[in-house]
């Protein structure tokens, strides 16, 4: 499967409290479980109006039906091509 940052705007996402968070991540899993082994959730980086979201899937077109279905938006996929860190300025 293919890793996919995904951008999701949603207003004052930062102010969410820990047990609103919890209830769409469940959410998020159960509609997840419904579109089978082709798609999983990784995690997510909470902003202040946007989640970033790591996700591994067959297709965007997973992602965006499961925006579809969830109601969270998808409002870019981007397909990471590698990964970039710190030990990268000693190699």
């Amino acid at each position: 499967m293919k890793r996919y940052v995904i951008e999701r705007h949603i207003p004052y996402a930062g102010q969410m409290s820990e047990s609103e968070l919890s209830r769409a991540a469940l959410h998020s899993h159960q509609v997840l479980k419904g579109l089978g082994s082709e798609i999983q959730w990784l995690h997510s980086y909470v902003t202040e109006d946007k989640l970033f979201c790591i996700y591994l899937a067959q297709s965007p077109e997973l992602i965006r039906r499961h925006a579809q279905i969830s109601g969270f938006p998808a409002d870019s996929i981007n397909e990471v091509r590698s990964v970039l860190d710190a030990s990268h300025a000693f190699a």
